[in-house]
């Protein structure tokens, strides 16, 4: 009852009914999994250096339709942060304006559910820019594949510590790994999570 009014309030403040597929049926069996690179952790203060998205279709990762998207910087990227997505500001100059980019993304998601590894943060980030430009915060339902990985897990050890870690579920579920700290890269392994959870009972 609380979201479904929630969810009416925010379709109400939506200032561009361009938009209004958001707030549709999302298409049945249909997810998208994505990931934001930052300047930081702080989504207040932090920037969007790239974005990647894959779809899932029932239990397929459909790499033929990603979205891979390197936004403009601010005028100064910090040392920590390229150490950790090795993007530069020569990388990323010819880049899409900020504003554009999140369009874009908005209408490559549209009203399918989201997945992603501690998306929390990711959402905060992309709702950063959509908050001012459209009135609105994704209304898109979210599936957080750390804590479907903790539920199963707490089946087999209901009083253990869980290792959430994101190399550790890899591990876990026995996947592959991708170069880390690309947006795509963490969008695909997380999508690769989400799947391997779905069709297994338990850990």
């Amino acid at each position: 009852m609380i979201s479904r009014l929630r969810r009416n309030y925010n379709r109400k403040q939506l200032k561009d009914e361009r938009y209004a597929f958001l707030f549709d049926e999302p298409p049945a069996g249909e997810l998208v999994c994505f990931d934001c690179e930052t300047t930081g952790l702080n989504p207040k203060k932090a920037d969007i250096l790239s974005i990647g998205a894959v779809i899932i279709q029932e239990n397929r990762i459909l790499t033929s339709q990603k979205l891979e998207l390197f936004l403009k910087p601010p005028n100064a990227i910090d040392e920590a942060s390229i150490k950790v997505h090795h993007l530069r500001h020569c990388d990323l100059e010819n880049g899409l304006e900020p504003n554009q980019a999140v369009l874009r993304f908005l209408r490559f998601i549209g009203a399918r559910p989201l997945v992603g590894y501690y998306l929390e943060f990711d959402v905060a980030m992309i709702n950063k820019y959509i908050k001012p430009l459209l009135g609105i915060v994704l209304p898109n339902k979210q599936f957080e594949v750390s804590a479907i990985y903790h539920d199963k897990k707490q089946l087999a050890i209901p009083q253990g510590n869980i290792d959430l870690r994101f190399d550790t579920i890899m591990n876990e579920l026995e996947l592959p790994k991708l170069g880390k700290h690309d947006a795509f890269n963490d969008a695909l392994m997380t999508a690769m999570m989400y799947v391997k959870l779905q069709n297994t009972p338990r850990l």
